[in-house]
């Protein structure tokens, strides 16, 4: 997997998990990408900026070199809404 992939479904788990704090699949699923990121590309040091209106950076560390990574703020949250729209997981 891309490290910008994996950065993304990384993303896209770590927005459901903060809004589904009892999911425990979203916890498990966001552990399995974190794993990921860790094991297959070096990352460690992750953080996460929201205070963009438009887009979400990470800030991270790989093999001891600081980076950073954009996202549209939009699609980023796609899964959340997605999830949210759907009656079955809708605990509202």
């Amino acid at each position: 997997m891309k490290l910008q992939d994996a950065f993304f479904n990384w993303l896209q788990m770590h927005i459901v998990s903060q809004a589904r704090p009892d999911d425990e699949a979203a916890k498990e699923t966001l552990d399995f990408f974190a794993l990921i990121l860790r094991e297959d590309h070096g990352v460690s040091q992750v953080s996460v900026d929201e205070s963009d209106r438009m887009k979400i950076h990470i800030a991270y560390e790989q093999e001891g070199i600081k980076s950073n990574q954009s996202f549209d703020r939009e699609s980023a949250e796609k899964l959340l809404d997605d999830i949210n729209s759907n009656p079955i997981y809708n605990n509202q």
